[in-house]
């Protein structure tokens, strides 16, 4: 993974910056291609504006410990559905605020293909993975049904979930967001049983049919009380939060860059739009800094009002 990405030949109109510092702002890039694209087309969209971009590869949730030291100074993705808790812990030290949503919105949960709906009758009801674990199991996993997850370091309480709601799963964590879904695409073409990790804005939810999971429905309480919920003994005992797609930053980005942290306050984009340059990236095989390119070729009227 580069740490720095360059800069794309763009023949766009450059706007000077005129109060802010020429260091570096160091924006965070992680290991999933719509999130590379969102920072990647920040940086680009803060270079136009004059300032010195640096990209820093981090952890999604260890980052946070960079940023409120200001090490690290902006996070483009952080997602209502498996950051809350870093971002509130964060936030409470007062070195790192939020700097509003990105426009996206998030979906992550448990998704099985269509087909896997007629070999484990009752879905999408949860309930229905107590009665047919064997139907997703693997020569790996049998008799237990394998669920596979995003990485590791993407959180998500997958591994408590299925304790806390006695499901006969085991999980599984893809190495790589690039190999979660090539799993789901050879799978989908044997048909062969599958039930993983799914994330929204992304191409897979439009590309193949099938649905998501219905857990009880996701409460702070659920997470943090285990006498909440279904059981009284656990945490963890329902489905992830869905919400916005946040941004954050170091708490001094405005005083040291002003200019700079208003472009990033003023960045929004749509589901639809991020869907589709991860579908270049990872479909078409576009790197993503044409894709970045493309994407801000035709939209100049929209990046160019985050400047103003």
């Amino acid at each position: 993974m580069r740490t720095i990405i360059a800069a794309s030949a763009m023949s766009l109109m450059a706007y000077p910056a005129f109060s802010d510092s020429s260091d570096p702002i160091k924006l965070t890039l992680h290991d999933w291609s719509g999130q590379l694209i969102t920072t990647t087309l920040m940086g680009e969209v803060l270079k136009q504006a004059g300032h010195n971009v640096e990209y820093v590869q981090a952890d999604y949730i260890a980052q946070f410990a960079g940023l409120e030291t200001g090490d690290l100074h902006v996070a483009m993705e952080l997602w209502e559905t498996t950051a809350r808790e870093a971002m509130d812990a964060s936030f409470a030290t007062g070195n790192v605020v939020s700097m509003g949503e990105t426009g996206m919105m998030a979906i992550e949960e448990w998704w099985y293909p269509a087909y896997m709906a007629d070999r484990c009758p009752g879905l999408p009801n949860w309930e229905a993975l107590k009665d047919c674990p064997e139907a997703f199991a693997t020569p790996e996993t049998a008799p237990l049904g394998r669920y596979l997850g995003g990485p590791v370091t993407w959180g998500g309480f997958d591994d408590e979930r299925v304790e806390a709601l006695e499901l006969d799963f085991e999980v599984v964590h893809a190495g790589t967001d690039a190999a979660l879904f090539a799993e789901l695409e050879a799978a989908y073409q044997r048909q062969d049983p599958i039930i993983l990790w799914v994330y929204s804005p992304h191409w897979a939810p439009a590309k193949f049919e099938g649905s998501f999971v219905e857990f009880p429905p996701y409460s702070a309480e659920c997470y943090n009380d285990p006498s909440v919920g279904i059981n009284p003994d656990a945490a963890y005992d329902c489905g992830k939060p869905t919400g916005p797609i946040w941004k954050a930053a170091w708490s001094g980005l405005s005083e040291k860059w002003p200019d700079a942290a208003k472009v990033i306050e003023n960045f929004k984009i749509s589901n639809a739009d991020a869907a589709g340059m991860v579908a270049e990236v990872d479909l078409n095989g576009k790197s993503i800094e044409d894709t970045v390119a493309a994407w801000m070729e035709a939209n100049k009227g929209t990046w160019s009002n985050w400047i103003k």
